[in-house]
């Protein structure tokens, strides 16, 4: 069994509207899918990704309104990476947050790529990483009608960070239950701390690594608004899953078991630090349930839900209209 790289990450926010209006519109994503979270549907689970949602572009998020504004530590996912095409990319991007009024940083290299660090409104904390000289998982196909010009639109999930108290543990599970490898380390922003260790997995590269941090200075964060629920890896079926599952429980790590996400089928467990994994297959897809062409525009809903659209609906705030 291999895992084939980061197949989403799943993060919190306040304003589904905002929220949209930002991915779509500043950031260039498609929506892919508007549907709710099977675990507590009165709020929104909303799918961003390239041309039509391929594992490893999307960035979803579930709105919590009034939820308090997250409180950043150790135990968590605290940054995610978007994969732009190359070195110029970014400062086309840089210029566009400037226009935008998107809070930035300057260019830098992390790990042998040139980055961009920024925040969206709610201070997810994000980084364009680019592709120039990256080999490995291929990345996505922006969607034609972006608002942002091809040869710089977003491609997909990059590096994954992960900040712990004892990143021994973590990597352990990493290595020895989930098949990743140690690729290698660079120095870290914050003066004084050691330095941040790469892993990745599949056909390596930017869109298959992790990222970790080892920190003693600070608390254990405090998930809310603009923080990172979960991350996901990249499983090839449903029967690859099925094995993983009886791969994590032989090692008596409490899970989830197999979960049928409809789009996707699913596996959760938390390594020793506490943060949320999720294992997810490549299919059956977003266009299972709407035309390619139409992908979020419509409230989607797994045949179990459907019952209940009509309830489901009158609980939540209309996004904006898409675009397109």
């Amino acid at each position: 069994m291999q895992l084939k790289g980061i197949h989403h990450v799943s993060a919190i926010t306040g304003k589904g509207s905002a929220n949209f209006d930002f991915y779509t519109r500043i950031l260039g994503l498609r929506l892919v899918k508007k549907t709710v979270n099977q675990d507590d549907t009165s709020v929104y689970h909303l799918f961003y990704g390239d041309e039509k949602g391929n594992p490893g572009t999307e960035l979803t998020f579930f709105e919590f309104p009034g939820v308090p504004q997250n409180r950043a530590g150790v135990s968590s996912i605290s940054t995610t990476s978007l994969r732009v095409p190359s070195d110029a990319a970014l400062s086309y991007w840089k210029e566009r947050f400037a226009e935008f009024g998107v809070e930035h940083d300057d260019i830098i290299e992390r790990a042998g790529r040139q980055t961009l660090a920024f925040r969206d409104f709610e201070r997810q904390r994000l980084v364009l990483v680019s592709d120039e000289n990256n080999v490995g998982v291929a990345g996505g196909i922006p969607w034609e009608k972006s608002p942002v010009p091809a040869q710089y639109g977003i491609t997909g999930l990059g590096p994954v960070q992960l900040t712990v108290h004892n990143a021994e543990q973590t990597a352990l599970v990493l290595t020895q239950l989930m098949g990743f490898r140690q690729k290698g380390q660079y120095a870290s922003t914050v003066a004084g701390q050691k330095d941040i260790v790469v892993y990745e997995t599949g056909e390596g590269g930017s869109g298959a690594e992790i990222h970790i941090e080892e920190r003693n200075d600070l608390p254990r964060e405090v998930q809310g608004v603009g923080g990172v629920h979960h991350v996901a890896f990249r499983v090839d079926n449903d029967d690859e899953l099925r094995e993983w599952i009886e791969h994590i429980r032989g090692v008596r790590i409490p899970n989830s078991g197999f979960v049928d996400r409809f789009y996707f089928r699913s596996l959760y467990f938390r390594e020793p630090n506490g943060i949320l994994f999720e294992l997810a297959t490549d299919g059956p897809g977003f266009d299972t349930d709407e035309d390619i062409h139409h992908l979020g525009e419509a409230l989607s809903l797994p045949p179990f839900l459907e019952g209940r659209r009509a309830q489901i609906e009158a609980g939540l705030q209309p996004l904006s209209t898409p675009i397109g």
